[in-house]
């Protein structure tokens, strides 16, 4: 009898997965393709998805523009490869410069994305984009893969569970990078779709070219570390554009000869929210005012501090102590702490806490325990205004006695807000202009009250350096509202 050696085994089997598992034809390619996730599956775990984005990301309150988006959007959808898909298109609430796509035809733009844009033509680049990586079935490839090559790893750790113990963590945390060149590649296809998508339906090409040169300005303004171009997941902006341009040549003339929008786009972004938005909460040095929900709450002084959707978080500089700020689906408070006491290994200390600024609470202390370490902490259920906040503070147990005097003062800080200036906040917004002069980007945010610098002015109007505003042209400028 033949004995094949347990690597020729792992082959084995790992070839049987692949026997067993299904390939499909891509319906933007008609290539075949690994593919473990049904279109059913796709649709259903897009439709979860969606009720996630909105509620942690939250969509902007604008009719109108969802309106405008989401036609343009089921037009370029209509002539793509997967036309029955119910397609769903959505302006996230968000500062943040990005766009992107669920399975199963969910599309989504940052508010962010849109003050940067110039022109109806780069919003359907964008939007072909992300099209593109539904229809050529992208999210749901990438999950097959990431299912097969788990697979893998659970076939050597059964077959040799001593060899794969201490690599299997090693081989998740590298699987993405194992399917990064794939990742780029559905970057260039997308791309490549897009394209066709916009031209098909009446679009100049030229602008799509414009938003790699967006997306590259705005990389450098950030001043942040950013991968280079050969590892990050998205070639570089300046690759891409290259790319496009070459694309584009090989169209022929007449790939310039359609709409661009730029009118009609001014005119749909005009009042548009620029930059944070107070009325969900801002940040005066140490302390966190909401208007919207009518609080007030203090960090420590230094901590790192952030405002999310759900919660509002911080964090000290040695990274051993966090508070947390957020609502909890509870009745009441006191319900709210039994919930938050009663899993196994939650070990109340009967350190009961007071009222907070007058408010029905419930609070204690708490320890929880595993065999490497100790989390000691105190948590705090405040009724205030219809709701149920959650103020949770912990850190190391060696920690813990230097530090509760410091956490306990700020969950005791919360309390309504009633300063009328923080109240009455307002969010900066776009005004569209047309100037009536030749001037320098500097006189411009002077003439026309921007409340945002010179720089930014420059980067959402494309202005390159030393450029001047001509004569009679449109150009986006922030006003109002208060920097927090």
């Amino acid at each position: 009898m033949r004995h094949l050696s347990l690597p020729a085994i792992e082959s084995l089997l790992i070839a049987g997965l692949l026997l067993t598992t299904g390939c499909a034809v891509n319906p933007a390619t008609g290539k075949r393709q690994l593919m473990l996730v049904s279109d059913s599956q796709e649709r259903s775990l897009g439709l979860d998805s969606d009720r996630q984005i909105q509620s942690q990301m939250g969509v902007y309150d604008d009719t109108s523009l969802q309106q405008y988006v989401s036609t343009i959007g089921r037009r370029m959808a209509a002539g793509s490869e997967r036309p029955a898909l119910d397609w769903t298109f959505r302006v996230i609430d968000d500062p943040v410069v990005n766009a992107f796509a669920l399975p199963g035809g969910y599309i989504y733009v940052t508010r962010g994305i849109l003050a940067h844009m110039e022109n109806e033509a780069e919003l359907a680049a964008v939007i072909g984009h992300e099209i593109g990586h539904v229809t050529a079935r992208h999210g749901a490839s990438q999950m097959s893969k990431a299912q097969l090559a788990q697979g893998g790893l659970m076939a050597g750790a059964v077959l040799a569970p001593e060899k794969f113990e201490k690599f299997g963590g090693l081989a998740s945390q590298g699987m993405s990078l194992m399917f990064l060149k794939f990742g780029r590649d559905d970057e260039r296809q997308a791309d490549d779709l897009g394209l066709r998508y916009m031209v098909t339906d009446g679009y100049d090409a030229d602008p799509m070219t414009n938003m790699f040169d967006m997306l590259d300005r705005i990389g450098k303004a950030s001043q942040t570390d950013r991968l280079p171009g050969w590892i990050s997941t998205h070639p570089a902006p300046t690759s891409r554009r290259e790319r496009s341009e070459a694309r584009i040549a090989g169209l022929g003339a007449g790939a310039a000869d359609g709409r661009v929008g730029r009118g009609p786009f001014l005119d749909r972004i005009e009042g548009l929210v620029f930059g944070v938005d107070p009325r969900e909460g801002f940040f005066e040095g140490a302390k966190f005012l909401h208007p919207g929900m009518r609080f007030r709450f203090e960090f420590p002084s230094g901590w790192v501090t952030q405002n999310q959707r759900q919660a509002v978080i911080g964090i000290n500089s040695e990274k051993n102590a966090v508070i947390e700020l957020t609502i909890v689906d509870a009745p009441n408070a006191s319900e709210a702490l039994a919930t938050f006491l009663g899993p196994e290994g939650i070990q109340a200390q009967g350190q009961r806490m007071g009222s907070i600024s007058g408010l029905p609470t419930s609070g204690d202390s708490f320890v929880v325990k595993d065999e490497t370490r100790e989390i000691r902490g105190r948590v705090g259920f405040v009724e205030y205004r219809d709701r149920v906040f959650r103020l949770l503070a912990y850190t190391t147990g060696e920690r813990w006695a230097n530090a509760q005097s410091t956490l306990r003062r700020s969950l005791a800080s919360f309390g309504p807000l009633s300063d009328p200036a923080a109240l009455n906040a307002q969010p900066q917004r776009l005004a569209i202009v047309t100037v009536d002069r030749a001037m320098t980007v500097e006189s411009f945010a002077d003439r026309y009250d921007a409340t945002v610098d010179p720089g930014t002015l420059a980067l959402i109007n494309r202005l390159d350096p030393g450029e001047r505003l001509k004569s009679g042209g449109r150009y986006k400028v922030v006003r109002g509202g208060r920097r927090p």
